[in-house]
């Protein structure tokens, strides 16, 4: 019942959040134009600073073989993740909507959403793990996650428009400060860590945005955005999780990476649906359904990992 409150209150933050977005724009007190404007200082700088302030934690020699565990494991979730979605959508090749789709698939909304849960549920040790994921899946995101959706093929194209993406150096950054035990000075500290609580907020109101412009019946009654919440909450993580099962993993580590699993569709999915030139109304009804239906699956998924994994 704890889990199911926690997972409730976050959603509906999200969702008032994005009714900001959404009043603002059917108001008429931000233009249409405006959203472009919001999504290239969400990805060019919000973003960047909020995973530079995730690795400016304390160093833990006592989790380092945790840490280690928790990319290594992350890794192989987020691949099977690619692999699963690929199997699912073959029919979908070719068709203009299948990168969105397959992106939406993929890419969990780990970070706005898994974050709080897992601070409440594991406290600080469980966010170090937390972060580890984050880590490996934001270097999928804008590695095959970007190729994906930019519709770059080419290999010196992919690493070209990655090179120019400010995230993965970021990335980069914060390892070196992590491991490093690099301390920053407040004066850097706090604007960092003002931006990057940006990252939410900002991301959601888009969402809404967007929303704004979208028919809530064709976001309700998608037949493509159904599917795509059941691959990315319910079947994904149900061959994640039987995949630990068969290799005996249990603990915090396993649980942890798991819930992060299962978590909605990723808020970026409309931002790239902007940038990109997507169906901005899948992207948005995605990210909304699936967060919706995410009330009673989450706390349902944890029950179940409690239950399996502990």
């Amino acid at each position: 019942m704890a889990l199911a409150l926690i997972t409730a209150k976050q959603v509906l933050v999200l969702f008032l959040l994005m009714l900001s977005g959404f009043v603002c724009a059917k108001t008429g007190a931000v233009k249409p134009e405006a959203r472009k404007f919001f999504s290239d200082l969400l990805i060019y700088l919000v973003v960047p600073a909020m995973i530079i302030n995730s690795y400016m934690t304390e160093f833990r020699a006592e989790v380092a073989q945790n840490l280690m565990l928790s990319f290594g494991l992350g890794t192989v979730l987020l691949l099977l993740g690619v692999v699963i979605t690929l199997m699912v959508t073959r029919r979908l090749k070719g068709q203009q909507d299948a990168p969105i789709i397959r992106f939406a698939c993929i890419f969990s909304n780990a970070a706005y959403m898994g974050f709080p849960l897992i601070q409440a549920l594991f406290g600080a040790e469980g966010l170090l793990y937390a972060s580890a994921f984050v880590t490996m899946f934001n270097i999928l995101l804008w590695t095959v996650g970007y190729a994906m959706v930019a519709g770059k093929t080419g290999g010196k194209e992919i690493l070209r428009g990655i090179a120019g993406t400010p995230v993965l150096w970021s990335v980069l950054l914060g390892l070196v400060l992590y491991l490093g035990r690099i301390p920053l000075p407040e004066l850097l500290r706090q604007p960092i860590t003002q931006i990057g609580n940006m990252n939410t907020p900002l991301a959601m109101i888009i969402t809404g945005m967007m929303i704004a412009g979208c028919s809530p019946k064709s976001i309700l009654c998608s037949p493509a955005i159904i599917r795509t919440t059941v691959v990315r909450m319910v079947i994904i993580p149900a061959v994640c999780m039987g995949l630990f099962v068969l290799l005996g993993l249990r603990g915090m580590v396993p649980t942890v990476l798991l819930l992060l699993e299962a978590c909605p569709c990723a808020a970026i999915t409309s931002v790239f649906a902007v940038q990109f030139g997507h169906n901005e109304e899948l992207a948005a009804g995605s990210v909304v359904f699936s967060t919706l239906v995410s009330i009673l699956l989450l706390p349902l998924w944890a029950m179940a990992l409690s239950a399996v994994m502990g």
